[in-house]
């Protein structure tokens, strides 16, 4: 035998301490990040779009297992990048509990374990860790804000799809937002049909076959991305499918067995068009090669007789294990942080006679409440002797630690039909709670003839905010600096009825909002 294929025979093998490390440094891991970890897991086991996450983990350590016989024969000399990431990890994970956001510290614990792998196996070795890497990170539920946003735009897009469908078979239908008229029975696509429930767990799928998919990187990329647009077409063509069987058999295929029968099978459909989509590229671009060939998953050998070679931890491993068991046990040792929720008077004390405003409470639908999970709201239709009617609605949420937040006007609008023809943020002619200018996103929205002036912004612990990506950043600011993550949005609307002047409406939103601005302060802590 060659000096160059005996060399190649080598297998490096860990002691049994070295193991014990290993399984040590995992469990004590588990410990500062326990909440956060236990908060994901329960996402997995209570909604439908990360059920999947659940088997994330163990396909990971397959696919780390399927390269057993490589990275046994291959050297793992460890980066000094590693602990650096191990202690940006643990600084992220501390700004994560210290704001109580949950979701920066389930990232902070993926950035643990890469600087640990990365410690580990050095910089060459590396790149054999990422895809497991990557597949761990679809593990963390999307935070609400981008949920809810996405959940938006699928709903609309699927909405528009179906119609189309719809109408290929000469059905008259009529799209108002979410709301497809069948003539006979109106449907609303729901959150639940947005098409996450199957975009979700097969962009994970996606992501494992074009890893597997022997191919060129360009091939697999396009696999990955075509993900996106083959969900949100089979969702469309499952809202068609029961807007036809409502139109021919009437409305009981829209609940029940059925409609979750057609959702696992658009989900079913939408993989067989992946894997017939990676066939494709395969009879095109890799003729010389079978499809078995081609995308196959290389089950480690039986392994090397014999003990092998001792293979050493690395030193930046070891430094990066005693940083993990240092800060461990640290953050055990602090004490919990509370949150802290202010007193507030309840909404409903809330006031109904404002100057020459009655108001009128309105119940909101127990589906719109489950979705929003506020704390506490207010709906109430307003009116004065002229007949004006103004619509006030504000949404409190005492804490905001794990996600739930006020829905944008700006993405739920669409939903209900409305067309958003002009939007502009906008001082208002009262001050802040610090003195400083008062703005609000001011939106006039269209339904055909139909017009609505509507004003919004988002009252946050004495700030008032009209861009929801700032809502987010100071709601980490001010759970750092006052551990307080507590909100709400407040949204005034009014009719705008044709021939009516726009200016004159305008003036007396604009009055009708200055009566509340004072009286909300005692039910928004500031």
């Amino acid at each position: 035998m060659s000096e160059i294929a005996a060399k190649d025979m080598l297998v490096y093998r860990y002691p049994a301490w070295a193991w014990l490390l290993f399984a040590a440094i995992v469990m004590v891991l588990s410990l500062p990040f326990y909440d956060a970890l236990s908060q994901m897991v329960s996402k997995w086991l209570g909604t439908d779009e990360y059920s999947h996450a659940i088997v994330l983990p163990f396909v990971a350590a397959f696919l780390l297992w399927c390269q057993k016989d490589e990275l046994s024969r291959r050297r793992m000399v460890g980066s000094w990048l590693g602990p650096i990431l191990v202690l940006v990890g643990f600084g992220a994970q501390t700004l994560g509990e210290l704001a109580t956001l949950y979701t920066i510290v389930q990232y902070a614990y993926l950035v643990v374990i890469a600087g640990l792998v990365l410690s580990l196996s050095g910089i060459r070795l590396f790149p054999k860790f990422i895809p497991a890497l990557v597949i761990l990170f679809f593990t963390v539920p999307l935070p609400n804000f981008l949920y809810n946003n996405l959940s938006s735009e699928l709903q609309l897009i699927s909405s528009q799809l179906g119609v189309w469908f719809i109408r290929l078979f000469g059905i008259p239908v009529y799209l108002q937002g979410n709301v497809i008229d069948l003539g006979s029975m109106k449907l609303q696509v729901v959150e639940a049909c947005s098409g996450l429930n199957y975009l979700f767990p097969l962009l994970s799928i996606g992501f494992i076959a074009a890893y597997i998919f022997k191919a060129p990187l360009w091939q697999r990329v396009l696999i990955f991305l075509s993900i996106a647009p083959i969900t949100v077409v089979m969702n469309s063509v499952r809202i068609g499918i029961i807007g036809l069987s409502v139109d021919r058999y009437g409305s009981m295929l829209t609940e029940g067995f059925l409609h979750f029968f057609e959702g696992w099978v658009v989900f079913m459909v939408s993989l067989a068009i992946l894997f017939a989509e990676i066939w494709l590229f395969n009879v095109v671009f890799n003729r010389r090669q079978s499809f078995a060939q081609v995308f196959a998953i290389e089950l480690p050998g039986k392994g090397t007789p014999g003990d092998g070679l001792p293979r050493s931890v690395p030193l930046p491993f070891k430094i990066s294990a005693g940083i993990v068991f240092t800060l461990s046990f640290a953050a055990l040792a602090l004490p919990d942080r509370e949150e802290s929720i202010p007193t507030r008077l309840h909404f409903t004390t809330y006031p109904l006679f404002l100057g020459e405003w009655t108001g009128q409470r309105r119940v909101m639908e127990s589906v719109y409440v489950d979705a929003l999970k506020f704390d506490d709201y207010i709906l109430a239709d307003y009116s004065n002797g002229a007949g004006a009617l103004i619509n006030f609605y504000t949404a409190y949420y005492s804490s905001q630690r794990k996600g739930q937040s006020a829905h944008s006007p700006r993405s739920c609008i669409p939903g209900g039909g409305w067309r958003i023809e002009s939007l502009a943020t906008v001082e208002l002619p009262f001050s802040s709670a610090d003195g400083s200018v008062f703005n609000a996103n001011r939106v006039l929205i269209a339904k055909g003839e139909n017009k609505q002036l509507v004003y919004y912004w988002f009252q946050q612990r004495g700030r008032n905010i009209t861009n929801e990506y700032l809502v987010k950043w100071y709601m980490f600011v001010d759970a750092l600096s006052s551990n307080r993550t507590d909100g709400a949005l407040v949204r005034f609307t009014t009719p705008v009825r044709p021939g009516e002047d726009l200016q004159g409406r305008e003036a007396q939103l604009t009055s009708f909002m200055m009566l509340h601005h004072e009286t909300l302060r005692q039910y928004i802590p500031e």
